[in-house]
């Protein structure tokens, strides 16, 4: 009898730690999910610049524009295989631990059914020439009687429990071998899917590369572009320095006037009202998380110098973003402020100042105006449309500044 109790007392501890395989299973989840909102993200981006690609009528081929587009695909289906990687190697890790998990089951169980066959046995053995009544009524003493009730309490408890674990690990190791296909077809559907975008990977290639032989024999015309460009530029850069500068000589007039209490911005001059004060404050808290002046699109040309896609030597400055989009495009207000600046240049069409505290920012190449100077906007308001240029391409050129320096924009602006 000791020897049989021995052994229930060897079941309990082994029940007690039995591997927890929900939480084994859960381990993975967090990665996956990341992957899986990743893998969404890049495939709504593409689907943008499908998007963009058919709404953009009448297009010339083989313009500096439809590169940087076919650049863009490039990249960000370069992105997208990368991903596709990353989850073929999830899929091997989440494969080769679910084997793992079936083959711990599969010994679990039989040890489950070893112990449980003992139990039969050393139950077979004990009841042997003995009645389960004889067994307790031969009792010595009280204190017997009671032992010997209990055990039998314990022991067909025991044989319950074993039942049930038994039942349990055959379920959890079902679902295992049910999950290991389906990790396996996924697998193979990742497989084929990074294929697939190989090789439309390699038709990009072709294409950018016939684009570039293009545009390699209209060296005279991409000169004579770029030069252009650069005054327009310059333009854009007068008006809003001009426009920061009669605020801040107006902000001096009004507050030494009205012997008001204001802030100067360090580095740039500016005096604020606390009201003022206070969106300065709170744009600057927002950056990298303004929304972008337009819902669709991708940054076509971005800040600073950098050299020129097909022009060799020969490097291009921008003092803002330039953002393709779909034609008719509404242009939004990336912040609350003020409308401060209407105003049309030529070669950029409609712009607008938007002034938010000491910061501004201006939009550009706007065919259509849906403010006033003066008029107060929020943060997505529409404040115009975008133009379509000669080329078919719709562009809004985006800039922010702090005062008189001219800054990123794209750090300003929220990820895509």
């Amino acid at each position: 009898m000791k020897r049989s109790i021995y052994f229930i007392f060897l079941l309990f501890f082994a029940w007690t730690f039995c591997p927890d395989y929900a939480s084994l299973r859960a381990q993975t989840t967090k990665t996956r999910a990341q992957l899986e909102k990743e893998k969404a993200a890049v495939q709504q981006r593409l689907k943008e610049f499908d998007e963009i690609l058919k709404k953009t009528s009448a297009r010339k081929k083989n313009t500096i524009s439809e590169l940087n587009l076919v650049s863009k695909q490039l990249e960000t289906r370069a992105n997208f295989i990368k991903t596709l990687n990353s989850e073929v190697v999830l899929l091997n890790k989440e494969i080769k631990e679910t084997d793992i998990m079936i083959t711990s089951l599969e010994e679990d169980l039989e040890t489950l059914k070893e112990e449980y066959a003992q139990m039969i046995y050393v139950s077979a053995k004990l009841n042997r020439g003995i009645t389960v009544l004889t067994f307790v009524f031969s009792s010595s003493t009280f204190k017997e009687l009671y032992m010997r009730l209990r055990y039998l309490k314990q022991y067909s408890e025991a044989r319950e429990k074993q039942v049930e674990q038994i039942e349990k690990v055959s379920a959890d190791l079902e679902q295992q071998h049910e999950k290991l296909a389906a990790q396996k077809e996924e697998k193979q559907q990742a497989l084929q899917e990074e294929q697939n975008q190989k090789k439309e990977l390699d038709l990009l290639k072709k294409e950018q590369q016939s684009i570039v032989n293009s545009l390699s024999v209209k060296e005279e015309e991409i000169r004579k572009d770029i030069a252009e460009t650069k005054k327009q530029q310059e333009e854009l850069n007068r008006l809003i320095r001009k426009v920061i500068e009669e605020e801040i000589k107006r902000a001096e007039a009004e507050a030494k006037k009205a012997n008001s209490k204001t802030t100067k911005s360090a580095g740039t001059s500016i005096p604020l009202t606390p009201e003022a004060a206070a969106l300065s404050s709170s744009f600057a808290e927002n950056k990298g998380k303004l929304p972008w002046p337009v819902a669709s699109g991708f940054v076509s040309k971005t800040y600073g110098k950098h050299a020129h896609p097909t022009l060799k030597g020969i490097t291009v400055t921008n003092d803002g973003v330039d953002i393709q989009t779909n034609p008719d495009e509404n242009v939004r207000a990336v912040f609350d402020g003020v409308v401060t600046k209407i105003s049309t240049v030529p070669g950029m069409g409609g712009t607008i100042i938007i002034r938010h505290g000491e910061y501004y920012t201006m939009y550009s190449r706007l065919k259509t105006i849906a403010v006033k100077s003066g008029q107060s906007v929020k943060a997505n308001d529409k404040i115009g449309e975008v133009s379509t240029g000669n080329d078919g391409v719709a562009e809004v050129h985006f800039q922010t500044w702090k005062g008189l320096q001219v800054m990123n924009p794209s750090i300003w602006l929220s990820g895509k």
